[in-house]
């Protein structure tokens, strides 16, 4: 069986099978968690009170201490907003039509409360290794709160090779496609991996102190830029704002006609794009952003499962602004033949020029650089729960090689692989998160007597 053959066959049994399975697993345990925790997104601004207030928020990350609250955030994020955020909204559109934002929404809102129950039983079952490391994750809940060894193995074995190692290689080969567009087109790629490798390399050697203090300095700025430039775009189209939220709630529910070449969307497209890309680029149950959640120093476990909420919001913040400038901008309607960043890169360029084009060059620049560090480390988390701390070096030495090979490397096939061991990352990690839901839900009911006695933030009770 040929590469084609084989990527042909992945990809479709990932369109056929996999993606709608997965979306469907996926939203109903987002659904469960919502009315099991009593809608616990309501608590979101009691969340961002807490941060502020919080005075241990912040302060520097140690390999037996772990991180503060915001620098485990920082690191969530760098997970959670990736080139996702970006191709994946922009694919949703194309299939599903400005209908799709609404459910990616749902989505979101869905995952909100997977994502509050990932990160507190990551508080609650992290611990210190035989190295003196703090670590945690689905593996350490699985195997400490289910008493289930081999499941854990299984979600550390893919998780692994899902995103420390298949993911991460996609991410490398976006980073060299963004750098390449500032290049001329005989420049070597190659350099840009070497270049790439011995930075990744530079930040990872520091362990958990050097990449926490990257995620804490850059995810704002890069979240930042990105906001700032999608915000001037919408106010440069404000006059069209209005039409733009009619049409999104207005084809959520009502199908949308094709005419005069312009692409059709039924309400099944939009539902079934909608929450699958919602989901996939938020990252709520699938086990990742649990990884950095669990190592916060927080005294209680739900309140890191509060600040969850935050780093979800955050993504879909910047899934939202993606999805305003490309309908703004009407390429849905003029470039339907467009996709991925092709279509983001020529919605901003409908009114900045070419900056435009280097614009999202940028943005994905950085949003795949933090993603590849923030992957490593959940990854690195699952070498120390199989092998110990031994085969950490091992393990970094592997990624710095696929990085360099990514980036002269197209990865379709491996993209699609890595779509494929999601399934095998996701069962394991939501048959933990129902069977420890109980636990969930008593944090939840400390988390509100708290609130109702303005001690939140307190000590244990």
């Amino acid at each position: 069986m040929n590469q084609n053959t084989t990527l042909t066959f992945v990809s479709t049994l990932n369109q056929e099978y996999i993606g709608p399975t997965l979306a469907v697993i996926l939203i109903s345990v987002g659904v469960f968690f919502t009315w099991k925790l009593r809608f616990v997104p309501r608590h979101y601004r009691s969340a961002w009170k807490l941060l502020f207030a919080d005075q241990t928020a912040k302060g520097k990350a140690s390999a037996n201490e772990g991180m503060s609250p915001v620098q485990a955030l920082s690191t969530a994020i760098a997970s959670q907003v990736g080139t996702g955020n970006i191709v994946g909204v922009a694919m949703a559109l194309f299939m599903g039509g400005p209908g799709a934002l609404f459910w990616l929404w749902v989505s979101a809102i869905c995952g909100m409360s997977t994502n509050f129950a990932e990160a507190t039983l990551g508080q609650k079952y992290k611990t210190l290794n035989d190295d003196g490391h703090m670590v945690g994750g689905p593996a350490y809940y699985i195997r400490q709160g289910m008493n289930n060894k081999w499941l854990a193995v299984i979600f550390s074995i893919f998780f692994i090779m899902a995103l420390g190692m298949i993911g991460i290689m996609v991410q490398a080969n976006s980073i060299s496609d963004a750098v390449g567009t500032f290049l001329p087109a005989s420049f070597n790629k190659l350099y840009i991996g070497i270049a790439l490798t011995i930075f990744v390399g530079f930040v990872l050697s520091g362990g958990v102190t050097s990449i926490a203090s990257f995620a804490e300095r850059v995810v704002p700025f890069m979240a930042g830029i990105f906001v700032i430039g999608s915000l001037a775009f919408v106010f440069m189209n404000f006059s069209l704002l209005g039409d733009t939220f009619t049409d999104v709630f207005k084809y959520a529910f009502t199908p949308k006609a094709g005419a005069g070449g312009v692409v059709g969307y039924s309400v099944m497209s939009a539902i079934r794009y909608g929450i699958s890309r919602g989901l996939f680029s938020n990252e709520a149950g699938l086990g990742s952003t649990p990884h950095a959640h669990a190592i916060a120093k927080v005294k209680n476990p739900y309140e890191q499962g509060m600040f969850a909420m935050i780093g979800l919001s955050v993504n879909i913040l910047i899934c939202t602004l993606t999805a305003l400038v490309i309908m703004l901008s009407g390429v849905l309607e003029s470039h339907p033949d467009m996709l991925g960043i092709g279509m983001a890169q020529e919605a901003f360029c409908t009114k900045f020029g070419i900056i435009g084009k280097y614009f999202i060059a940028v943005a994905i620049f950085f949003f795949a650089l933090t993603t590849i560090i923030g992957w490593y480390f959940f990854a690195a988390q699952n070498v120390r729960y199989l092998f110990g701390e031994k085969m950490i070096w091992p393990y970094r030495t592997v990624v710095m090689l696929l990085i360099v090979v990514a980036s002269v490397t197209k990865v379709e096939l491996v993209w699609e692989l890595a779509d494929t061991f999601n399934f095998f990352i996701v069962l394991p990690n939501v048959i933990a998160l129902l069977f420890l839901s109980p636990q969930v839900a008593r944090e939840v009911e400390k988390m509100r007597r708290h609130i109702s006695n303005n001690t939140l933030g307190q000590e244990k009770s």
